[in-house]
């Protein structure tokens, strides 16, 4: 995020003065804190051996049940939430929002101030979706633009007498059809060299949709979304922290209030999730680390040796997705490390692949939190005057073009306080899940018990990796 938030920032910046702390999505400095930054690392490793000790006496049995464990919703409520209408409207909204987004990046004005495109795709989207489906539960599937569109194919064909029985999924796909379209979106966010470019931004639009589309047509449009759409098995994936989910029962879809954490237990095995998940953690860490002044330092190196400022492009954006690629390899290797280690502890009788992937799930998600917290406070506040002039044509829709956004709505230290606040819960989440399942797969509990010390490890690592990142911005 750190190309397309500046990209932001700095078109902002031509009509209002932005401070230095809503420069950019991340901390934008830590100042007069009361004690020294590293005790704040000490400080988070020694609350997950805290947690990790507790658990190993508190926490003996399986205590979190099974992903579909919960109570329904009132029968008033599941008929309001379940009904067609709402079902119809809320596609309808998802279309008109994707149509409008997509007509204004390839039609609208050039200027990035001026469009509407890449604060509602950056900020709107990508930060805002991500916080709404682990707080309500999976909304997007209710609003996603390229569902809508494939249920009103396939149920206008239905009504055509039209049939075709799609292909069957190759179960050895797994899930890197999605990792590849999350990869290809991420990858211009974070490493092409102007991410907030509107034109760019609408091609990138068409290309997922026609690859969604032909996989949709193809495998059918549930077999795709489950392992072929990125964005769709992203948000799914979070959405399993929400207290609110669902369930299938007798051929419907259920609303259900979930047990908490329950959601987490789920077992997946499926060729790419860990790199799918190592994907989710590994660019924000990426986005992370460089933005560093050391990184920012050898960027400079390359483009002061090289004459050529498209070449120079050329060569600082490989070099950036050879090291976002490094870091998700290292985020996938530590965690298979520790899985590694716990396996040979349980023993041959208990398969652990794909067991604790769901405990990954909260910190990819805090992570992302952490780091996009004062973008999505401060530049996600200029979405409401593009919507009011989407096309940049002096419009005044919504009466909102006037609307001057607080800059300051949190301080560097108390974003830095919320940071690490969110990154320790996420952790001993994380910590909790992985533990329910060892003792829920491994006996006796001693044993469970020790196949948990690498994931203890892990779970300092990365907490620690997360806050030293958030502190070199």
């Amino acid at each position: 995020m750190r190309r397309a938030a500046l990209a932001l920032s700095a078109a902002c910046a031509a009509t209002l003065v932005v401070p230095a702390a809503a420069s950019a999505h991340g901390l934008g400095g830590i100042t007069n804190l009361p004690v020294p930054g590293w005790l704040f690392l000490v400080g988070g490793g020694t609350v997950l051996v805290v947690s990790f000790i507790a658990l190993g006496v508190l926490w003996q049995e399986p205590r979190l049940g099974a992903p579909g464990d919960g109570r329904p919703f009132p029968r008033m409520l599941r008929a309001v939430l379940g009904s067609r209408a709402l079902a119809i409207a809320l596609q309808a909204l998802g279309v008109a929002l994707f149509l409008l987004v997509w007509t204004a990046a390839a039609f609208g004005p050039e200027r990035v101030i001026l469009n509407l495109a890449p604060t509602f795709v950056y900020v709107v989207f990508w930060v805002g979706m991500t916080v709404l489906v682990v707080c309500v539960g999976n909304v997007w599937v209710a609003v996603d633009p390229w569902r809508a569109v494939g249920d009103g194919v396939a149920g206008g064909a239905r009504r055509l007498g039209l049939r075709r029985r799609p292909r069957s999924y190759p179960a050895r796909f797994g899930v890197w059809p999605a990792w590849g379209l999350l990869l290809g979106f991420i990858t211009l966010e974070l490493v092409y060299k102007d991410p907030a470019d509107p034109r760019m931004l609408a091609i990138a639009i068409a290309v997922y949709s026609a690859v969604t589309w032909s996989g949709t047509i193809v495998y059918g449009r549930e077999a795709w979304r489950r392992n072929g759409d990125g964005f769709a098995l992203y948000f799914e994936l979070l959405s399993r922290i929400a207290l609110l989910g669902s369930r299938d029962r007798d051929g419907r879809r259920e609303l259900i209030l979930r047990r908490p954490l329950s959601a987490l237990t789920f077992v997946d095995r499926r060729p790419g999730a860990l790199a799918f998940v190592a994907l989710m953690l590994g660019s924000v860490a990426f986005d992370g680390f460089s933005r560093s002044s050391w990184w920012q330092n050898r960027i400079f190196d390359i483009r002061s040796a090289i004459a050529d400022p498209e070449r120079a492009d050329l060569v600082v954006m490989a070099v950036n997705f050879a090291l976002l690629m490094l870091s998700i390899a290292i985020i996938a290797t530590a965690y298979g490390i520790a899985v590694h280690a716990a396996q040979r502890i349980a023993g041959p009788g208990a398969d652990l692949r794909g067991v604790f992937l769901g405990s990954l799930v909260p910190i990819a998600f805090v992570y992302a939190f952490a780091h996009y917290l004062t973008y999505l406070l401060v530049q996600g506040q200029f979405a409401l005057p593009r919507l009011s002039d989407p096309y940049g044509r002096g419009w005044d829709l919504l009466g909102a073009a006037d609307f001057q956004p607080k800059l300051d709505v949190l301080s560097p230290n108390q974003t830095w306080y919320t940071q690490v606040i969110a990154l320790v819960i996420g952790h001993v989440v994380a910590l909790v899940v992985a533990h329910d399942r060892a003792v829920a797969l491994v006996s006796p509990a001693q044993r469970a018990m020790r196949t948990q010390y690498a994931m203890l490890a892990l779970m300092v690592l990365y907490t620690v990796g997360g806050m030293w990142l958030l502190s070199l911005t």
